[in-house]
């Protein structure tokens, strides 16, 4: 079960299976990831065992020779779980435990662990919580089932199958609990939202450990966690980039995609990736020295496209140049024209960094000073609501208010004001 404190300092045997037009180096890939995912979770590698292509046992998934193999290593290494890079049924699972001399997880399990043990706020543990328990549900055994053999009398059943159903019950409530308490913790969210709207936003999205918490702090020294490990960070952090006197904007770090990633995380952290669907740009950070670099997009952009910003503002960040060859550099610059490439370790970069986004971001600010009549308050609230207001003041019984704003903007507040400063679009532009 995700979060058993039993996995840590176990051995494990990772179980990979080639499927379809899978390459070998492919497979290879995961492979490597899923040991990254296995230490990251407390265990130690002790090898693994890897099934080609071929016809495939669907109670065990790997032929039986492939399970002698697996239980030959683990008698050699000692090693006590075997880890299996694809998802098992709990037919599956079973089939194998018995079979095997040591406990069987797949990868979906294996990131619910981290992601129980990686969680710190309130929200975090909710929404693993609910993603643990909505993955549990369907894989209850019938740990009962011996007692469940009783003959069953009017008025009794079987108390294997009432335990077992019990079990079910208390998982629901417990769901349909921690599901009412992630929709009071989205609206807290929401409202926090409400609050950021007149500020602009950019989104760092990307692949897990791509270094978009490293990108946070080249923008905004944040001072976030930073650590070369797979879902270092689970909760959004939320920090303002204001160098050099100009006008801000924030910058929202996410919770990092994987390839295979669990639904019911994806759906559980809705509300922590809904961060990126109000920003006004996302910036998706990639591992420019990972050799699945292309899987690596992919993944995202597909995680994207379920969230509905499959169209929304992007730019293509390629992190950890120095980590590259000349020659993969290259490749990448041709491949993809217009990307920003960057280490973010090197702290000279940021005002390369800042001036894409903020390009992006159409950054050429619109100053403006207008007199709102005292009586009109409602007018002066919503006015302050669109754009960042510089000073105000009352002046000869009116407020006067110096604001900033985009041009992309400029139409709102225009029809906002048009009663009051008819020339209006004869504003002041400055950088």
């Amino acid at each position: 079960m995700p979060g058993d404190a039993a996995l840590k300092r176990e051995g494990a045997i990772l179980v990979g299976v080639c499927r379809g037009p899978q390459s070998r180096a492919e497979l290879d890939e995961h492979l490597e990831e899923l040991g990254q995912l296995a230490e990251t979770a407390g265990a130690t590698l002790a090898g693994r065992v890897v099934q080609d292509r071929g016809r495939f046992a669907p109670a065990t998934l790997i032929r039986l020779g492939k399970v002698e193999e697996v239980r030959a290593m683990a008698e050699r290494s000692g090693a006590r779980l075997a880890v299996f890079d694809e998802d098992l049924s709990p037919a599956q699972v079973k089939n194998l435990e018995a079979a095997l001399p040591m406990r069987v997880v797949d990868r979906s399990t294996l990131i619910l662990d981290i992601f129980v043990r990686r969680a710190r706020s309130r929200e975090a543990h909710t929404q693993v919580e609910l993603a643990r328990l909505r993955y549990l549900l369907p894989r209850l055994t019938r740990q009962w089932g011996h007692l469940s053999r009783q003959d069953g009398g009017i008025g009794q059943r079987g108390i294997g199958e009432t335990q077992l159903e019990l079990d079910r019950r208390v998982i629901r409530r417990k769901i349909a609990s921690l599901s009412d308490d992630l929709r009071r913790i989205e609206k807290e969210r929401s409202e926090r939202r409400k609050g950021r709207r007149s500020e602009r936003r950019v989104a760092l999205v990307g692949y897990t450990n791509a270094g978009k918490s490293t990108i946070l702090n080249l923008l905004t020294q944040a001072g976030a966690l930073v650590e070369d490990r797979l879902f270092a960070t689970l909760d959004p952090l939320v920090r303002r980039c204001e160098r050099g006197g100009r006008p801000p904007f924030l910058v929202i770090d996410t919770v990092g995609f994987i390839r295979k990633l669990p639904h019911h995380l994806v759906a559980s952290f809705r509300s922590t990736l809904e961060e990126a669907v109000d920003a006004n740009l996302l910036l998706h950070v990639v591992d420019a020295s990972s050799p699945a670099v292309e899987d690596h997009l992919k993944t995202t952009r597909d995680t994207l496209a379920d969230l509905g910003l499959a169209d929304n503002p992007r730019l293509l960040v390629f992190n950890k140049i120095d980590r590259v060859s000349a020659a993969v550099l290259e490749r990448l610059h041709q491949d993809h024209p217009g990307a920003i490439f960057i280490s973010a370790i090197d702290a000279t970069q940021v005002d390369h960094l800042e001036e894409r986004v903020r390009s992006a971001l159409g950054d050429l600010v619109v100053e403006q000073t207008v007199s709102i009549p005292l009586t009109e308050p409602g007018t002066l609230a919503k006015l302050c609501a669109m754009v960042r207001v510089i000073h105000s003041a009352v002046v000869d019984g009116n407020f006067e208010v110096r604001f900033q704003t985009r041009p992309t903007e400029r139409d709102r507040v225009s029809r906002l004001l048009r009663h009051l400063m008819p020339d209006l679009q004869a504003g002041t532009g400055k950088a």
